[in-house]
């Protein structure tokens, strides 16, 4: 059994058809939203193999809580899918920092690369 964290569960989006083709298969997910009570009916019938947080990929204070209570929860993560949106319309190098464009590819502690 692996556990995924999957950014972006917003009913609807493309986090639920990943967290949900890896609980078909019989792992565990941890699924972030901005607003996870959306979430809560979705969660139910699968129990305590999906952990629902609350995640603003922009916050890394955000970040760094919902990776540790992954960890926590589930004992490592084995699969990282960023499904978060935030749209950027031009090159990388455009950003307004490129520190911030960068942040989501390395807020997983060690254990979860």
């Amino acid at each position: 059994m692996r556990t995924w964290f999957i950014t972006g569960g917003t009913p609807g989006g493309f986090g639920l058809v990943y967290a949900e083709a890896a609980l078909a298969q019989g792992d565990q997910v941890a699924v972030t939203a901005r607003r996870p009570a959306e979430l809560r009916e979705w969660a139910e019938p699968y129990g305590d193999r999906v952990l629902v947080l609350q995640l603003d990929v922009t916050d890394s204070d955000q970040v760094r809580t919902a990776v540790a209570a992954a960890e926590e929860r589930f004992g490592g993560i084995d699969v990282l899918v960023n499904s978060a949106g935030r749209g950027w319309y031009g090159s990388i190098e455009g950003a307004p920092t490129r520190r911030s464009a960068a942040r989501s590819t390395s807020t997983c502690s060690p254990s979860s690369r």
